[in-house]
């Protein structure tokens, strides 16, 4: 007998064994044109989470916003450029235990061939700079899932995990 509240074939969850909810974050993995080698990442500043630490230009998914809006709009908050959501093609999703709040957190890594505008600081009270990089040698100081993931793009790997005991 179908239940009302859960589709025909599936049941409640037991107690204790709810479905994970999971933190979704976006990040943008713009490269230099002149220089693929080379990725852009702002210094953060005022902020809770990693202040002063070097990070890619990223944001949380928003309720009712899927991934490609939520990619689009932090583009147009931080950097003031424009992106096609079509355009956007994801290069890396990291699962990622962090252990400052023991959350769980999606962290997808997007890149682009195409946007309108041009790259500007356009939340100074959130990004006290942003600078080019290069990807082998990132700034000691960047937040260390943005580094890892970083490293596992350039290796080729589209998956990878981290904070999680062995």
């Amino acid at each position: 007998m179908n239940h009302p509240d859960h589709p025909a074939g599936t049941a409640p969850a037991a107690p204790g064994t709810d479905p994970v909810t999971l933190v979704v974050g976006v990040h943008l993995v713009l490269l230099d044109e002149a220089d693929e080698a080379t990725v852009l990442l702002g210094r953060r500043r005022n902020t809770t989470y990693a202040n002063g630490l070097w990070h890619l230009p990223a944001g949380h998914m928003l309720p009712g916003e899927p991934v490609t809006r939520s990619m689009a709009r932090e583009a147009e908050e931080e950097l003031g450029i424009s992106i096609a959501e079509h355009d956007l093609s994801l290069v890396h999703t990291l699962h990622h235990l962090d252990a400052d709040d023991g959350r769980s957190r999606l962290q997808l890594f997007f890149r682009t061939p195409r946007y309108d505008g041009q790259i500007r600081n356009a939340e100074p009270h959130k990004c006290e700079d942003l600078r080019w990089w290069p990807l082998d040698r990132l700034p000691a100081d960047t937040v260390p899932y943005t580094a890892h993931a970083l490293a596992q793009i350039t290796a080729g790997h589209r998956l990878s995990t981290t904070g999680w005991p062995a």
